[in-house]
């Protein structure tokens, strides 16, 4: 692709649209649902369910500038604690909602940094969460952490826990950059990190990666994934950089005339996917990579908070403050701020602030948006099957898709159509011709490249 085409696609389709990590987004929940519906949806859940549970630690010892996690920084070992004890309340309660006909087929801890857990408390927080949930054996467990805040005790706690998949946030290894953002981690001690893992036992390591991030160059983010090659990660997430300082205020801290523009932000993420496909991994929906032998790589993919993944679960269960769980009937989050998790957990049990209730039509709008982020295809026929006559309005938005593309970024197929690899960057911006709910708030997104 010419520099001027790709420079006009970029800033033809950099209009801010969601991420869709779920549909509807996040950012179009109300107040509407609370702990008393929350806890009719984990009651009323089927029997033999296959779960997910996630866990979200709040905490980090260092602030990245460039964060949009909920996240404080802690470097004293009370706070902790005491949501710790408040979470250990939460997963009791809900624990004791779940129909006993249940399996849990995934845990993942997220955060914030849960190494920030010191190492007792990664096993005693682990072993509760088994004690009261049936959890397969093969079950995934996977764990996000900084690796500038492990050591050995940390690493055998994590085995000790039955992790079997690691993620590790790198961001970037230029020097500049990470003094840009705030986050300063050289590729040894990342190296000796991940090493350790694999030796106590934790072989699936996963590596999240940012482009558009201060300063950065095409040249400077393939200097970071040649470093990054060289640990030969299972899988990699390769993230643009969401810069909303409207929403996030420290993110003010970050000096906005050094970020790259569409364009630039444009030709780093493809820079990094020519070197991942050339160096032989798979690549995945939007901006996933994986090894030929990762089941991400060989399994039916879905798409939930987490991002990619292999869970198929009936319902994913969300702990700790802001946490968000996804039922058949609908979502629920937790109250972000810490204060107020502590405050509803202790005063109902439960701590959901808002959610929403899905429609048919959301349901089905969720359904092309999830198939579109994750196999970049539209299928009418599977569409009917699965919605009868209520499916004919997408399918005629789709026709619509198809015939109003200029720039090849779909295909037209016997069923519908499939996004191209010219169009895969800009997925984000063909979900939204689904989105009903795009137009209908004044909620900041961050940008479509």
């Amino acid at each position: 692709m010419s520099s001027l085409a790709l420079k006009t696609l970029a800033e033809r389709y950099a209009a801010p649209v969601p991420r869709y990590t779920s549909y509807p987004p996040a950012p179009y929940f109300n107040d509407g649902i609370g702990a008393r519906e929350a806890a009719a949806w984990i009651s009323s859940l089927p029997h033999n369910a296959a779960l997910s549970l996630y866990v979200h630690i709040p905490f980090c010892r260092s602030l990245c500038w460039y964060c949009g996690c909920a996240t404080t920084v802690v470097n004293t070992p009370q706070p902790v604690a005491a949501y710790l004890a408040t979470l250990n309340d939460e997963i009791s309660h809900v624990a004791a909602l779940v129909p006993p006909a249940h399996h849990v087929r995934h845990i993942h801890w997220g955060g914030g940094s849960p190494n920030s857990l010191a190492a007792e408390e990664i096993v005693a927080l682990a072993s509760r969460m088994r004690a009261l949930f049936e959890v397969d054996d093969d079950a995934e467990f996977a764990v996000e952490i900084d690796p500038r805040f492990m050591d050995a005790a940390r690493v055998a706690a994590f085995r000790r826990a039955r992790v079997n998949r690691v993620s590790i946030g790198v961001q970037d290894f230029d020097p500049a950059v990470q003094a840009a953002i705030n986050r300063h981690q050289p590729y040894e001690m990342t190296r000796d990190v991940i090493g350790a893992l694999r030796e106590a036992g934790i072989g699936s390591i996963n590596i999240d990666l940012v482009y558009g991030l201060p300063g950065q160059t095409q040249a400077s983010v393939a200097r970071t994934l040649d470093l990054v090659l060289s640990v030969e990660p299972d899988r990699l997430a390769v993230f643009g950089y969401a810069h909303l300082p409207e929403r996030i205020r420290h993110q003010k801290l970050i000096d906005s005339s050094a970020l790259a523009g569409p364009v630039d932000r444009l030709g780093q993420a493809k820079r990094i996917a020519r070197k991942l496909l050339a160096h032989g991994y798979v690549r995945v929906g939007l901006d996933h990579f994986a090894k030929p032998t990762d089941p991400l790589a060989t399994a039916s993919v879905n798409r939930n908070f987490q991002g990619y993944t292999t869970d198929s679960a009936d319902a994913l269960i969300g702990f700790g403050a802001s946490a968000i769980s996804r039922f058949p009937q609908g979502y629920a989050q937790n109250a972000a701020r810490v204060a107020d998790y502590h405050e509803r957990v202790a005063k109902r049990r439960l701590a959901t602030a808002r959610g929403l209730a899905l429609s048919d039509d959301d349901r089905m709008r969720a359904h092309v948006i999830e198939r579109l982020m994750c196999e970049l295809e539209f299928s009418a026929s599977a569409l009917q099957a699965r919605f009868g006559a209520a499916a004919e309005p997408l399918i005629a938005d789709a026709q619509l898709v198809v015939e109003s593309d200029r720039d090849g970024l779909v295909e037209a197929t016997s069923d519908g159509f499939r996004v191209t690899e010219r169009g895969r960057p800009f997925v984000r911006s063909i979900c939204a011709c689904f989105d009903a709910y795009l137009d209908t708030s004044p909620a900041r997104h961050a940008v479509g490249v």
